[in-house]
């Protein structure tokens, strides 16, 4: 079946719309999970002159055409270690130990389209995890891209980019169901369009904040607060105690709002994830909006 005539075309159309939004191309890295691994899109990748990073669940034809991709894969040594920070099934941290091994193949277009598409020199990273984790899968990526790949530095920096694309998954989430965007009743596409972009902004908020929690948990609170919200904040969520030098931080207040949003807050517990922080914000919003309006009704 033609690629025109499958969902797939989606895939291609996004890298094209994509490309053409920006002005150099060349700038652009495509970075897919295993759904995207579509010859096709490496084809059009080199024909728009953008790169792509593709998460390969397919084992291609390489080379001469008398062995695949793996074939040559299982004779590359290891290159080099990588040690990442990840969560077992419980949501509790863990390390992994990632053996990386990369090289430059000529790949071959599927039997039926060889025809159609040419061969294309590109480079397979592998990731594989050492040893067996307990308490979770063990890791085992394999990535294909066009971007030089020359040294243990640059298939790592390939490997932490893909990485990356759980943030955006999470961005997807609070969209779809903390913003609820998919359950909207418009019925024109212009008013959805400017609909999904104030939702982007929300969502982009909330994420931010959980990921800011995280990563620079001692920075002041009006790094993503405004002082309103804060003084709600200081009234609404009672203080437990502990250590009283956290109170100026943005952990300590994010911690407030994702309360409010039924985070428990005990000791062992992990930092609020998304969505106790979207319900959270969701409701201080609310009562911020009510403080308003009685602070204006009072005043009058």
């Amino acid at each position: 079946m033609p690629i025109e005539q499958k969902e797939s075309i989606r895939w291609l159309e996004n890298l094209r719309q994509s490309t053409d939004l920006l002005a150099a191309p060349g700038r652009c890295v495509h970075i897919g999970d295993r759904e995207s691994d579509i010859y096709e899109l490496f084809c059009l990748a080199e024909e728009v002159g953008t790169h792509f990073l593709v998460r390969t669940c397919v084992d291609r034809l390489a080379g001469d055409g008398n062995h695949t991709i793996a074939d040559e894969m299982d004779e590359v040594t290891i290159k080099g270690l990588h040690r990442i920070k990840v969560k077992d099934d419980k949501g509790d941290p863990d390390d992994a130990v990632l053996e990386i091994r990369y090289r430059k193949i000529r790949v071959l277009p599927p039997i039926g389209k060889q025809t159609k598409y040419p061969a294309l020199t590109l480079t397979v990273i592998h990731a594989q995890e050492r040893g067996r984790p307990k308490r979770r899968k063990k890791i085992e990526w394999k990535l294909l891209t066009d971007l030089p790949v020359q040294s243990r530095t640059d298939a790592i920096e390939k490997i932490e980019w893909y990485a990356l694309r759980w943030k955006i998954e999470v961005f997807h989430k609070i969209l779809k169901s903390g913003c609820k965007a998919e359950d909207s009743k418009l019925r024109t596409a212009e008013r959805l369009v400017n609909l999904i972009a104030v939702f982007c902004i929300v969502s982009w908020r909330v994420f931010w904040m959980t990921m800011l929690n995280r990563s620079s948990p001692n920075a002041i609170p009006q790094t993503a607060l405004t002082d309103p919200e804060i003084k709600l904040l200081d009234h609404l969520v009672k203080d437990r105690g502990g250590n009283c030098s956290r109170r100026s931080t943005l952990s300590y207040y994010v911690v407030k709002i994702a309360r409010l949003g039924g985070y428990l807050a005990r000791a062992n517990d992990p930092p609020p994830g998304s969505t106790v922080i979207w319900r959270g914000l969701s409701r201080l919003n609310d009562i911020e909006l009510g403080a308003a309006i009685e602070a204006t009704t009072m005043g009058n």
